[in-house]
């Protein structure tokens, strides 16, 4: 108990910490970099926090100099600064619209260029969805979740093929990420945190083409046959 009230401690009064850095990139036609490497001190040191030993693989299969949809599996509310510490390059994520409450954290996430999804709003979705692929096209990677919520027990659960229009519409090769252990860090349903070791296993790439941009339904279950092939390769070991 005594860890968890440390880290969010820690989460809060790094934010006042960062106003200066705040206003600063408020300042910037495009903070995106400088807040990326604000994002991964502080999130490097939230995992330290949390005792979170990692172990990343398969970073080589990240096409070199290019803007990607990264795919990954959602075990934990650990899984964003995971990704921002461990993949390679600034990146945007597609959040859900909840964030938006949380002060500051909404605005360093928009320095990143993030996306708000309304999962409860069709129309909304799109219009995210379309936003997505505007800043996928600028140059700028983003990751996905498209199980859209946390698996209560790590098992993959069912894949929206929605967004995977970023990919379609915008043309950017898709990186499979597992996510495994996670869900140890902080479990669903509680703020306790515990101790564990994750690992992020970076798959090969998807280069899309025009067979795809038809079936988003089967290259969703494409990518998640690859993400489940993974998790069971490495829970095997």
């Amino acid at each position: 108990m005594i860890r968890t009230i440390i880290w969010f401690l820690f989460f809060w009064i790094k934010l006042v910490i960062y106003l200066p850095s705040y206003f600063k990139a408020k300042k910037m036609q495009d903070p995106s970099d400088y807040a990326d490497i604000k994002a991964r001190k502080w999130m490097g040191d939230l995992l330290k926090i949390a005792g979170c030993k990692v172990n990343v693989r398969g970073l080589e299969n990240i096409p070199k100099d290019q803007t990607v949809l990264f795919v990954c599996n959602h075990q934990s509310n650990f899984d964003i600064p995971l990704m921002i510490t461990t993949l390679p390059g600034k990146k945007g994520f597609i959040a859900k619209i909840e964030t938006l409450k949380l002060p500051f954290v909404r605005d360093w996430m928009r320095f990143m260029r993030c996306v708000f999804m309304d999962r409860s709003d069709l129309r909304k979705q799109v219009k995210s969805i379309s936003e997505g692929i505007d800043i996928l096209k600028s140059g700028h990677s983003m990751v996905l979740f498209p199980e859209g919520t946390r698996s209560p027990d790590g098992q993959l659960l069912d894949f929206k093929a929605g967004g995977f229009k970023l990919a379609t519409k915008s043309g950017v090769p898709i990186v499979p990420v597992t996510i495994n252990g996670s869900m140890h860090l902080m479990k669903k349903g509680t703020l306790k945190i515990t101790p564990a070791e994750v690992e992020i296993i970076v798959g090969k790439a998807i280069f899309m083409t025009d067979e795809m941009n038809k079936e988003t339904v089967k290259l969703s279950e494409h990518v998640k046959s690859t993400i489940a092939d993974t998790l069971i390769r490495a829970n095997d070991k």
